[in-house]
């Protein structure tokens, strides 16, 4: 699923980095235009092979990210 939405990100412009947390679901952080966030978002469910069970859409204080990165993950 990361992948996935890296790629889809770059196709949108869409700068930050998304990452498998330990509970096995994913978390990501994305800046750009508002309008294509909101493309972005709704691209996420396109993505081969996920089940998404839960969508969750907050907004934070703006992080400053050079590109759509895979984070590693920290599980042990």
């Amino acid at each position: 699923m990361r992948n996935c939405i890296r790629m889809l990100a770059g196709k949108l412009s869409i700068k930050g980095e998304v990452m498998n947390l330990p509970d096995g679901s994913v978390m990501a952080y994305a800046t750009g235009d508002p309008i294509l966030l909101e493309k972005f978002i709704s691209m996420i469910y396109s993505c081969p092979r996920a089940v998404i069970r839960d969508l969750e859409v907050r907004e934070c204080s703006l992080l400053a990210f050079p590109d759509f990165v895979i984070t590693r993950s920290e599980i042990s």
